[in-house]
């Protein structure tokens, strides 16, 4: 075992993948308060409290909808939430290894090393130390149970997979917007006013980077199925591929068409003003990223996905049209 694919397994270990879920949230959480702090600190002192209050309830709907997300995803789609269960992964664990070993004989080194993953985090060494030594039939389908190998969807779950990750970045979109309208609300008389740019900007935000991007990717992968391609470099080339032509290419045109032709006259809006993508934007499209490793079968990337799409909800709830003076303060 190569470095690059010790490495690979590393980071699919189930128990790293549950560290990383549990840390997540208060890092999100004080990244996002230091931001709030931040933007307050460096606001006018007589907009100071005004500042506080907007971006600090739309940062807070943006991220507490994104940590929710997996859950209400979970119950849409019924399907059961993937956290690591520390006590129940450490007896499986331990029933595979000690039976293992019962069956089979093997160096100290790598009885220790059996022992430790019972219940620890191999580093990356350790890992390619025990690939190398646990070279049987038997030795190698361990290893695999210990370290589930990435499994690529089939064409039936493709779209399936598509909605999911689709409704999970819809729901801190929504949060933002409804953070942000709340912070107008309490702050400004005449907050009505900039409902339309949250609504156009959440639309912005959901169909050019997170929507059609995620489109895009299955297309593509859907196509590559029908072809049978299996290797997971050429399946995700053809992923990150689909996510350039429909989110990167066509979905700010999109966006903008939807912003003139139905927001606006919902809420009986004039400016036609397009939002034209960004620096930030292209950075967001780390998401989409993040997207063809899920659909690639590598969930330790999963947990990731609050703060990413949390990013998108916030830029959603304060109305951010393009123009850098135009915030929630």
């Amino acid at each position: 075992m190569g470095k690059i694919q010790a490495f690979a397994k590393f980071l699919d270990q189930p128990r790293l993948v549950g560290n990383f879920s549990k840390t997540l949230p208060p890092l999100l959480a004080a990244g996002a308060g230091a931001m709030v702090i931040n933007d307050t600190y460096n606001a006018p002192k007589e907009k100071r409290k005004r500042v506080f209050i907007q971006n600090g309830l739309t940062m807070f709907g943006a991220v507490a909808s994104s940590l929710y997300a997996p859950t209400i995803t979970s119950r849409i789609f019924r399907t059961a939430p993937e956290a690591v269960k520390f006590n129940k992964l450490e007896k499986y664990n331990s029933e595979l290894v000690n039976d293992f070993l019962a069956k089979n004989k093997v160096n100290s080194k790598t009885e220790q090393l059996l022992h430790k993953i019972k219940s620890k985090v191999l580093n990356v060494s350790e890992i390619k130390n025990l690939s190398e030594n646990l070279h049987t039939n038997d030795g190698r389908a361990l290893f695999n149970n210990l370290i589930p190998e990435p499994e690529n969807i089939t064409s039936k779950e493709i779209f399936s997979e598509i909605g999911r990750l689709s409704v999970f970045g819809l729901i801190p979109v929504l949060g933002g917007i409804a953070g942000g309208i709340l912070g107008d609300g309490l702050t400004d008389r005449e907050y009505k006013k900039k409902i339309p740019n949250k609504v156009k900007e959440g639309a912005y935000q959901y169909l050019a980077n997170i929507f059609l991007c995620n489109v895009g990717a299955g297309v593509a992968l859907a196509v590559l199925e029908k072809m049978n391609i299996k290797s997971k470099a050429a399946r995700a080339f053809g992923m990150v591929s689909g996510i350039i032509l429909t989110g990167v290419i066509g979905g700010s045109a999109i966006a903008n068409l939807i912003g003139k032709k139905v927001i606006n006259k919902c809420f009986k809006e004039t400016d036609t003003k397009e939002r034209k993508p960004e620096a930030l934007d292209i950075c967001l499209h780390t998401d989409d990223i993040a997207t063809v490793a899920v659909m690639s079968g590598l969930k330790w990337i999963e947990p990731a996905l609050p703060a990413l799409y949390s990013i998108s909800g916030y830029r959603a709830g304060i109305g951010y049209r393009g123009d850098k003076n135009k915030q929630a303060g």
